[in-house]
């Protein structure tokens, strides 16, 4: 039977948010959780390369710690990934608000970054998509900014944590402010690309797990092995020709890339 948080991925997209889901995530968890009062943010502290080297460990654990220690995990480049709907062990002792029980009433989002100098500044994008991604959440269940924790600010005793890394009271307020519609929104990404005035172009937005013709198109561009669906391989070839012609490198093929290819192959 698949936990309760089932509703996390439709409001991240709703928000205009990119969204990955793991195979098995409804099922994901240690227990079930019903009251959720807020979000508790996290830094990884893994490695510097790739998009979200963390994600296994925030599915699995670790050997001191059962997995999962998220049920989201955010990428540099703004995607979040859907890893459980049930409870997490994310937050450990502490307190925010009154409410000590961290992992059974607080949302966990473990934000890839190492946390040192050497992952400084955030991307914009991925620190965007944090703000309007913790908005979404506490709008979903009706509570303020107020609700949103730094794990460096639950955990106890103080000094315990240090992350995440960034200056939560500055994260709050843009948070507040998309709460209260005074941020520009998120565009997302269009389902299909204008069609050209000749009847041509129209051509869908690729992601992880399309399948079909247009994903073997892709991949014929990509010069990869051709068999129509957008896996892993398929995804890792298109951040590649994303990031080196200047692109956000999301693994999303949308308008933007589509053109690209179009000049390029």
């Amino acid at each position: 039977m698949a936990f309760s948080l089932t509703w996390l991925p439709d409001v991240l997209l709703q928000a205009g948010l990119k969204v990955a889901k793991m195979d098995g995530w409804e099922f994901r968890g240690v227990a079930d959780m019903r009251d959720v009062f807020g979000v508790i943010c996290h830094h990884t502290a893994g490695p510097r390369q790739l998009n979200m080297p963390s994600l296994n460990t925030i599915i699995y654990g670790r050997p001191d710690l059962r997995g999962p220690l998220a049920q989201l995990g955010l990428g540099r480049d703004g995607t979040f990934y859907v890893i459980a709907a049930g409870k997490c062990n994310h937050a450990g002792p502490g307190a925010w608000n009154g409410v000590t029980a961290g992992n059974s009433g607080f949302i966990g989002i473990e934000a890839e970054n190492t946390g040192l100098s050497n992952d400084l500044p955030w991307p914009d994008v991925q620190m965007n998509a944090y703000r309007h991604g913790v908005a979404a959440i506490l709008n979903h269940i009706n509570q303020t900014a107020d609700w949103c924790a730094g794990h460096k600010e639950f955990a106890l005793p103080q000094g315990r944590k240090d992350d995440p890394s960034f200056d939560m009271a500055a994260f709050r307020k843009t948070v507040s402010e998309i709460l209260h519609a005074s941020a520009p929104p998120i565009v997302p990404i269009p389902a299909l690309e204008p069609a050209n005035t000749d009847g041509t172009g129209g051509r869908p937005t690729l992601r992880r797990p399309a399948t079909g013709d247009a994903v073997k198109v892709l991949q014929t561009k990509l010069h990869m092995a051709v068999d129509g669906i957008f896996g892993a391989d398929t995804e890792a070839a298109v951040r590649a020709f994303q990031r080196n012609n200047s692109l956000v490198p999301d693994g999303i093929v949308g308008p933007k890339t589509w053109e690209c290819f179009d000049r390029l192959t």
